[in-house]
């Protein structure tokens, strides 16, 4: 039983896991934030064009 905690203990995959898991979630708020802002601006641009054709 005790061989078998210290291999819990020593075992480091899961927290490769979760190190990845927050890496993957930080680029996904900065991909998140990057299109709304873009998108914010080509609404801006269509409805401008939009508003000169009329």
């Amino acid at each position: 039983m005790r061989r078998l905690l210290e291999r819990f203990v020593e075992d480091e995959c899961g927290a490769t896991a979760i190190e990845y898991c927050l890496i993957a979630a930080g680029i996904s708020i900065g991909i998140v934030a990057a299109v709304k802002g873009v998108g914010s601006i080509l609404s801006t641009t269509f409805n401008d064009v939009s508003t000169s054709l009329k």
